[in-house]
């Protein structure tokens, strides 16, 4: 009897481009919200005279809730895609991410329409976070479920470049109309990517659209029926491992807003760095990792994807202190150097993290299982990160707690990973051959 052979497609980079550009537009329109929120939400829709650090808190507040709606996102889109196919659910989520990002460019300010404006700004950003929650898992599984075996973690971080490609469009974007005048920025100028966005939806639409189902959920269907209650078989037989998936994903999924988004906006509003500086390093940091996904994943491939990951979050325990300190010496290179050193080590976190996932969990529920383990870390520590980091601050005037919580995920994610069952799907899905 032969070694068994997963089910793969025939073009398994279509699949792969296919994930990138999805989660690509997908994050693009998360960071541009996450970036709107630490330099102009807190002054547009909160009343005027507010203190900044509270108007930062708070627009850190309607940031966390697109986390919060996220395990919501990850429970209606997983059952839809377990039951009836990875594509079409990815289609809907592309399309609901569109429409609530380019409604919150047309959003009134809250000195026109007063409490209204933080009120629909909150629905527009539960909107989003319902789309992401259904839309990384999918993607994710797309990517990875048609790769071979000896090359899935280099796949299905395609789907992974797309945090770092979102989050370069989106910063690049602000810092653009930064350059060209700061006032406008926060006049009017804001509005610019989030209308833009529907441009980019169109594209992804017409990508995605061409894209096969995956070859693992197909030989699933000819071999079984659907679980009829997917979240109800994935609480039932992987609770423990979804357990495990939660915890490996605090930096991956918390850490990296406590990198970006918190340190953008303690930046700014505490040092004194200039918008344009921090915006156009951390535009560098995320072109960086969009480079080194790639070449991280690879090396997944060839020397292990779980000692890759680890050694990412060593890097990131090791570099939470420096990468704040810098920011205080006001020097360009140093700042520059910090962030995108750090984005390398959260690139071998991130990138490779796909794979870890996608195959920790059986078919038949893998979409649900993926997306509410993620999802409901990125409730947790992605959707307080920034907030908890911005209070831990407030509360104590230094910046050592925030670095301390920092590594304390770090440790967690070491922890959990090193507990993480792995499978092959030749071995879960694929008949023996004789």
């Amino acid at each position: 009897m032969s070694e068994r052979t997963a089910p793969t497609s025939s073009h398994p980079a279509r699949a792969a481009v296919a994930a990138f550009v999805g989660t690509t537009i997908e994050w693009f329109d998360f960071y541009v919200y996450a970036t709107a929120a630490a330099l102009v939400f807190g002054t547009q829709f909160f009343p005027p005279g507010t203190d900044p650090v509270v108007g930062l808190m708070a627009s850190f507040a309607t940031f966390s809730v697109g986390f919060f709606a996220r395990p919501l996102g990850g429970l209606i889109f997983g059952h839809y895609g377990d039951r009836l196919g990875r594509k079409s659910a990815l289609v809907i989520t592309l399309l609901m991410m569109g429409v609530a990002t380019f409604c919150v460019g047309l959003l009134p300010t809250y000195e026109q329409i007063g409490f209204f404006a933080p009120l629909l700004l909150v629905v527009l950003r539960f909107v989003q976070g319902i789309a992401v929650g259904g839309e990384w898992g999918g993607a994710v599984l797309m990517a990875v479920e048609h790769a071979p075996e000896e090359r899935k973690t280099f796949y299905g971080s395609f789907a992974q470049l797309g945090n770092p490609a979102g989050a370069l469009l989106a910063t690049g974007s602000f810092s653009l109309i930064a350059a060209w005048n700061s006032e406008v920025l926060h006049d009017w100028g804001w509005r610019l990517p989030f209308l833009a966005s529907v441009l980019l939806v169109l594209v992804g639409l017409f990508i995605r659209l061409k894209v096969e189902e995956s070859p693992v959920f197909e030989a699933v269907q000819d071999d079984d029926a659907p679980a009829e209650l997917p979240v109800r078989e994935a609480l039932r037989t992987s609770w423990r491992t979804l357990l495990l998936g939660i915890g490996i994903l605090p930096v991956a999924v918390g850490g990296y807003y406590i990198v970006t988004t918190f340190l953008q906006g303690y930046g700014v509003t505490e040092v004194g760095i200039s918008e344009q500086l921090i915006l156009n390093g951390l535009s560098l940091a995320a072109f960086v990792e969009l480079v080194a996904t790639l070449a991280v994943s690879w090396l997944g491939d060839r020397y292990g994807t779980v000692r890759v990951v680890t050694i990412g979050l060593v890097g990131v325990m090791v570099l939470a202190i420096p990468q704040f300190l810098v920011l205080e010496t006001g020097s360009v290179g140093l700042i520059f150097l910090a962030l995108c050193v750090m984005r390398l080590a959260m690139a071998a976190v991130y990138g490779p993290i796909a794979r870890v996932l996608a195959q920790m969990y059986p078919p038949r529920a893998r979409y649900t299982s993926i997306s509410i383990a993620y999802q409901v870390a990125g409730a947790i520590f992605g959707g307080l990160s920034p907030l908890v980091s911005t209070a831990l601050y407030a509360a104590t005037g230094s910046i050592l707690p925030v670095a301390g919580l920092l590594m304390a995920m770090a440790l967690v994610s070491i922890v959990c990973l090193a507990n993480a069952p792995r499978y092959r799907d030749a071995d879960l899905v694929a008949p023996a051959r004789s």
